[in-house]
C-alpha cells in the first residue's frame, strides 16, 4: 500500500451509476456495457466514492460506521477499488 493510494480521490467513471436493484435489493453498478452486482462491502465503499473523499477518509468513515479498525478495512477497500479501477468503473 502506498501513501498515494490513501490520498487518491476515487469516483465513479463517466456513465457509471450506483443504485439498488429493485428485485434483489442489492447494490449494482450500471454502465453502458451491462450491470455488475456488488456485494454489500463494495456497495458501502462506492457510496462514499463521491469525488470529494480520499481513500483514507472512506476507510475512516467505514471504520466508524461498522466499528472496525482502519487497518482491518484498508486491504479490503484498496482491493475493491483496484478491481473496479481495472474494469474502468472507478477513477482515481
Amino acid at each position: 500500500m502506498s501513501a498515494r493510494s490513501l490520498t487518491s480521490v476515487p469516483t465513479l467513471a463517466a456513465r457509471v451509476r450506483l443504485q439498488i436493484d429493485r428485485v434483489t435489493g442489492k447494490p449494482v453498478l450500471l454502465y453502458p456495457e451491462g450491470v455488475l452486482e456488488l456485494n454489500e462491502t463494495a456497495g458501502e465503499v462506492l457510496k462514499l466514492c463521491d469525488g470529494q473523499r480520499t481513500v483514507a477518509k472512506i476507510i475512516a468513515a467505514l471504520a466508524a460506521e461498522f466499528e472496525a479498525t482502519g487497518d482491518e478495512l484498508t486491504t479490503d477497500v484498496l482491493a475493491c477499488l483496484a478491481e473496479l479501477r481495472g474494469r474502468n468503473l472507478v477513477t482515481t
